[in-house]
């Protein structure tokens, strides 16, 4: 019986070893090879050789603050009163209709999808800012063109070009907070640019019902829209250019002495900054990891609610409708920030969602349950409080940011990630079908029903992530004892690993947020 027991033991350690030289040869850490590594490595090298105050990175922190959040919310300020726009136009008089407004919406979201993973991989070998910045600036100039025509098939190809131009923005902004801000940090600052999904449903309602009582002949209200909204598509990309930093290897916004700390500052969190190579295996463990699938399988549930409800109306079109669903977007405002915070606060990722989830399915579940009531007062509440699933994508892009290693796979997965969204968007653009007006009862059941199962899906990735840190902590510690390293060598390892472009699966070190 000993004997067994003995053979069994005997069996456990020899399979511990050979993962732990498994780790090693992915890891390689003997001899790890920095030559394929970050950017960074240019200017801090593989160990840490400077150390800076938490004060110093306090300031450093707040100097940050005042540029890129400011910045990336006006960018997304900016798109998603773009993305929207054909909604304001729909009551001002917009020329095309029923069906082929549908088809027009959707065409957006083509031009999305066909040209989301090749814009990553562009990024991905240029200044990332500029070439946003670069986007910003023709998409502009595409929307004032929305108002030199009228027929079904130039707004359908201006769609499709603008969908293509905005394709870029969400992954940058999402790769900067990435390489600028620790992981307890991100979510909170993705929040901060996403909130302005919230607030220009807010603004962009206040506006669009002013200028729709514009009388005078020279241009139908629709397109003094698309106008301005250009104009200041422009203006905002302009200030890209200028301002917004790539990285923190060539941030001129900072001395050196700022972007070396900038470095150090994230160094433990082991998520890279930028690398312009690309790098077929990190392609294909995006692919091959079940994370990968989970989060697309979120961001669609999330995002066929979205592309129905903001191409699309649930209450009869009017200009009071535009004043009427302002309150929605504070409400979504209040989400987006309380989520981001409590994302950071906790070091979660998943709950916040369910916290963004359930509102929209409460309040989806009113507005079938009392269809036709004459308590106008409840079913305004449900139609504002619909709108707070919003906030579940916002943290869908911080889960991305603090959860995966590796420049390639991070724009890979932040390219499947955005390709869905699409996805998802054009399929909500027929969730409201004309025939079900005005109670639109099949299309709310959908947006239920969809939340519901996301509700699953958020659980089952934070349960993986839970499982496979305390894998990668028992393989630490096992690897430490092997070793003999004490805590001291292990900071070091930890150091010399965190800008060699490791994907989060090679590099031990790396946390994963639930």
């Amino acid at each position: 019986m000993s004997s067994e027991t003995s053979a069994v033991k005997n069996l456990d350690e020899v399979e511990k070893s050979s993962q732990l030289e498994n780790y090693d040869d992915k890891l390689g850490l003997d001899s790890l090879d920095t030559s394929d590594g970050d950017a960074a490595l240019q200017l801090v090298g593989a160990q840490a050789a400077a150390h800076f105050s938490e004060e110093y990175n306090r300031k450093l922190r707040r100097k940050l603050d005042l540029v890129i959040p400011p910045i990336s919310a006006a960018v997304y300020f900016c798109q998603y009163l773009d993305k929207t726009s054909l909604n304001y136009a729909s009551i001002m008089g917009f020329p095309i209709v029923n069906q082929n407004y549908n088809l027009v919406s959707m065409a957006f979201y083509l031009g999305y999808l066909f040209w989301e993973f090749p814009t990553v991989y562009i990024s991905q070998k240029l200044r990332l800012a500029k070439y946003l910045g670069g986007n910003i600036v023709v998409w502009g100039i595409l929307l004032m063109l929305h108002a030199s025509t009228d027929n079904f098939g130039a707004f359908f190809a201006l769609r499709f070009l603008l969908g293509m131009c905005e394709s870029c923005v969400a992954p940058c902004l999402i790769l900067i907070i990435s390489m600028f801000y620790k992981k307890d940090e991100q979510a909170q600052r993705i929040a901060w640019f996403y909130i302005m999904n919230g607030l220009t449903q807010v603004f962009g309602g206040f506006v669009a019902y002013g200028i729709s009582f514009y009388a005078g002949n020279t241009l139908p209200p629709y397109k003094i829209i698309y106008i301005l909204l250009g104009g200041l598509a422009v203006v905002i990309g302009i200030i890209v250019l200028i301002w917004l930093p790539d990285s923190p290897v060539n941030a001129s916004m900072l001395t050196k002495e700022e972007r070396i700390a900038a470095l150090e500052r994230v160094r433990n969190d082991q998520g890279g900054t930028e690398n312009k190579k690309f790098k077929k295996d990190q392609v294909i463990e995006a692919l091959a990891d079940p994370r990968t699938w989970l989060v697309v399988l979120s961001t669609i549930l999330t995002s066929i609610p979205n592309g129905a409800l903001s191409n699309c109306n649930i209450s009869p079109r009017s200009k009071q409708t535009l004043i009427l669903s302002t309150p929605g977007g504070i409400i979504g405002s209040a989400m987006v920030i309380f989520c981001g915070w409590y994302a950071d606060k906790k070091n979660e990722r998943m709950t916040p969602i369910v916290f963004a989830l359930i509102p929209t399915i409460v309040g989806a579940a009113i507005l079938i349950g009392m269809n036709g009531s004459s308590n106008k007062g409840v079913l305004l509440f449900a139609t504002y409080i619909i709108g707070t699933f919003g906030s579940a994508l916002s943290t869908i892009y911080a889960y991305n940011a603090s959860n995966t290693g590796g420049h390639t796979k991070k724009v890979t997965i932040n390219a499947m990630t955005m390709a869905t969204f699409s996805i998802g968007n054009i399929i909500g653009t027929e969730i409201f079908q004309p025939k079900d007006a005005p109670a639109y009862i099949p299309g709310k059941t959908a947006i239920m029903v969809l939340l519901i199962v996301q509700l699953f899906v958020s659980f089952l990735l934070r349960w993986i992530n839970v499982r496979l840190n305390r894998k990668r902590k028992a393989h630490l510690a096992d690897l430490k004892a092997q070793r003999g390293w004490t805590d001291e060598d292990v900071q070091k390892e930890r150091e010399r690993h965190a800008f060699a472009d490791l994907t989060d699966r090679q590099n031990i070190f790396f946390v994963y947020t639930c």
